[in-house]
């Protein structure tokens, strides 16, 4: 089986450091070696650009050699193609292209494209959150304005987007800790799972901590 690797981060400071590229780099080589026998990878391309542009070059050139080489187009996460549903859609009626996610190894192209519209109506979703939580925070007699405006909003949509994710996410905490898992291996099972913490990242005994006492009544 021959793979061609996609890979993408959002911003130079990611691609130079090779944090964001050092996770997706090891989602991929798990999925090669637990669920392919025999695989080569015959091209790995890298863009730095954010999810939300459909133009990157890199992206095109792996479309294309994956294509004329009748190779699986092979990514970490769903998102690295896309922020969109419909620019991954399109992706996904071509015939003429194989697409894998190596967090989602057993899922096929529909259930992609489900995935793929929920996250957008969460991501959707959360923004409409933080404007209701400005909206709120301005109806307090919290002053948005300069410098301070800009601290304001970012520490409110911050606040609104870890709310969200709390009550998102808990019911599989609360699951998970029922069943006796540690703090430490509950994180690690949200992880095996795909799932991000509210900033995107990777989920620690610290971090499932947090959403617990976020949650306390």
């Amino acid at each position: 089986m021959k793979y061609v690797v996609y890979q993408r981060v959002s911003t130079k400071g990611q691609g130079e450091s090779g944090l964001g590229l050092d996770a997706q780099e090891r989602d991929i080589q798990l999925y090669l070696d637990n669920y392919v026998n025999d695989y080569s990878v015959i091209g790995r391309f890298t863009d730095i650009v954010s999810g939300k542009v459909n133009d990157r070059p890199e992206l095109t050139k792996a479309i294309a050699l994956a294509k004329e080489s009748k190779a699986t187009l092979l990514v970490s996460k769903l998102d690295r193609l896309s922020r969109k549903v419909s620019f991954i859609a399109t992706l996904m009626d071509d015939k003429n292209l194989d697409l894998k996610v190596a967090q989602m190894p057993h899922a096929d192209m529909f259930q992609l494209h489900i995935y793929a519209a929920l996250a957008q109506q969460e991501r959707e979703f959360i923004s409409k959150r933080t404007k209701a939580a400005l909206k709120e925070a301005k109806a307090r007699g919290v002053i948005l304005g300069g410098l301070r405006r800009g601290t304001e909003q970012r520490n409110e949509a911050t606040k609104a987007q870890a709310d969200h994710r709390a009550n998102h996410v808990f019911p599989m905490i609360e699951a998970f800790r029922a069943k006796g898992m540690t703090l430490k291996e509950t994180a690690q099972e949200l992880n095996r799972l795909g799932i991000e913490t509210a900033r995107g990242g990777n989920w620690y005994a610290s971090t499932v901590r947090n959403v617990e006492q976020r949650m306390a009544p």
